[in-house]
Order: structure tokens, then C-alpha cells, then sequence
């Protein structure tokens, strides 16, 4: 990519507003419960998924309850956030690919084992472009 390239793509991340994890009109634009589906043919196979915009990454986990709290004294450092009771959605925004997702679906699910809980899947939130 030439110096032009990256100062218009520079620029056009500049106009973008941040992503946020409560930002308004997000939509899921990628599912990954199939625990024999790969990260890559997941995102492969979503036509809304726009590989040059963030994402909220959204972990669903089965966690015993009084092992909640636990699991977010571990994610926290990393700038994951956790909601909810059954199932816990870890959430944290990045870009995504298959990379990435693939590690943190190992990490996720070795997390909820080690918590006597499990990993269910992951989805993807994005804005769709105006």
C-alpha cells in the first residue's frame, strides 16, 4: 500500500466515529456456534461483515454463577467487559479476523472450562454503513 493509500485510509478511520460496545444500531453481521466450523469459514461466509470496520466481539459463556466474578477479574486487563447471567457475553471491541478470533475462542473456551463452565460461540456486532 502506497503513502496515498494509507493517508486516505488514515483519514477515513479519522471520520468513522469510535465503536463502542453500547454504540446505537449494532447488528450482528457474523455467528460462529458450530463448534466444528472454523473461524475463517465463518467470516467467510458473512456478506455483512466488513473486514475494515471494528467490531463488538460477543463470547457467550455458560459460567457458574459464582464464578462470574472471577471471570471478569481475568478478562478485565485484556478490555473484555462481562454482562449478563446465563449465558455471560463477554464483549470487547477490535478488528476482526480469523486469526484473532480463533485465539480468542481458545482462550474463551479454556477460561469457561477452568471455571467448571463452557464456551457456547461467538457473534460479531457491527453499525452497517450509512
Amino acid at each position: 500500500m502506497g503513502w496515498l493509500a494509507r493517508w486516505r485510509q488514515r483519514r477515513a478511520e479519522r471520520r468513522v466515529p469510535a465503536l463502542r460496545i453500547d454504540s446505537p444500531g449494532l447488528e450482528v453481521v457474523v455467528e460462529a456456534f458450530d463448534l466444528a466450523e472454523a473461524d475463517s469459514a465463518a467470516l467467510a461466509r458473512s456478506p455483512r461483515w466488513r473486514s475494515d470496520r471494528p467490531a463488538v466481539l460477543r463470547h457467550h459463556l455458560d459460567l457458574p454463577p459464582d464464578q462470574v466474578e472471577q471471570a471478569r477479574r481475568l478478562l478485565a486487563p485484556d478490555g473484555w467487559e462481562l454482562r449478563g447471567e446465563r449465558p455471560v457475553h463477554a464483549l470487547r471491541v477490535q478488528r476482526l479476523d480469523a486469526l484473532h478470533c480463533a485465539q480468542e475462542r481458545a482462550r474463551m473456551a479454556g477460561l469457561a472450562q477452568r471455571l467448571g463452565g463452557d464456551w457456547i460461540g461467538w457473534d460479531a456486532l457491527q453499525v452497517p454503513p450509512a
